[in-house]
């Protein structure tokens, strides 16, 4: 669903992701760790299109993000760490643009917006303005508009920030069914017990480069993700 090869991007004389290549299959949950600054938010956007890089190239479903940005973007669901959302609008008025851009008929729309707001716990909100939201309800509506229009790879960059637990709990299981229907996530995180327990394989970058990447259990053996990422921070 995913291949990234050769992946290249430099802000000035700064290298920020040096010639990675990774791949995410149909399927799979894989996590993607490393310390602040190693380059996963920066690889993140370059996938999705929002900014360029100088050198390699990224697959989405077999078509290349260079030569074909705009059909790419179709197939992606892009989550920052911090979303941009319009405040001045209602929340159903947000997702339904949201679903507008993505030519998302009304019935599915209606059914998707009921189905996963009432399990991430926002549905009776939608109707306030998004100004008078706290940050985790902001959180929900950014994860719900990402589900409307059911795309084929996830990207998400610290999705649990701002859950409250039942939240977060409903968020991974939705996660689990969306892979089992076909979809495949790449997402970024810090909460490493989530990832060893969530994802079915992991990439771990440091400094711009690919530490290690595969199957969740032949990464880490028989050492919790935790020790195995303090041990790679430490290398020189």
């Amino acid at each position: 669903m995913l291949k990234i090869d050769g992946l290249t991007k430099k802000y000035g004389n700064k290298v920020a992701v040096d010639n990675i290549s990774l791949e995410v299959k149909a399927g799979q949950i894989t996590a993607f760790i490393g310390h602040n600054g190693a380059g996963k938010t920066t690889t993140l956007k370059a996938i999705a299109g929002i900014i360029d890089f100088d050198s390699g190239e990224i697959f989405i479903d077999g078509k290349s993000v260079k030569e074909n940005s705009y059909k790419t973007k179709f197939d992606i669901g892009y989550l920052p760490d911090n979303p941009d959302i319009y405040e001045n609008l209602k929340g159903i008025d947000y997702l339904n643009f949201i679903a507008d851009v993505f030519y998302v008929d009304e019935a599915t729309r209606k059914e998707r917006i009921e189905n996963y707001g009432r399990r991430l716990h926002i549905f009776s909100d939608l109707g306030a303005l998004i100004s008078t939201y706290s940050h985790g309800m902001k959180q929900k509506l950014a994860i719900l508009s990402m589900l409307i229009h059911k795309p084929k790879l996830y990207l998400f960059d610290e999705p649990f920030v701002g859950l409250d637990p039942v939240a977060s709990h409903e968020f991974k299981e939705i996660m689990k069914e969306l892979c089992k229907e076909g979809s495949a996530i790449f997402y970024s995180t810090h909460v490493l017990e989530v990832a060893e327990k969530l994802c079915s394989h992991v990439v771990i970058i440091k400094n711009g480069k690919i530490m290690g990447q595969g199957e969740m259990k032949k990464i880490k053996g028989d050492k919790s993700l935790e020790s195995l990422f303090l041990e790679l921070e430490q290398e020189q």
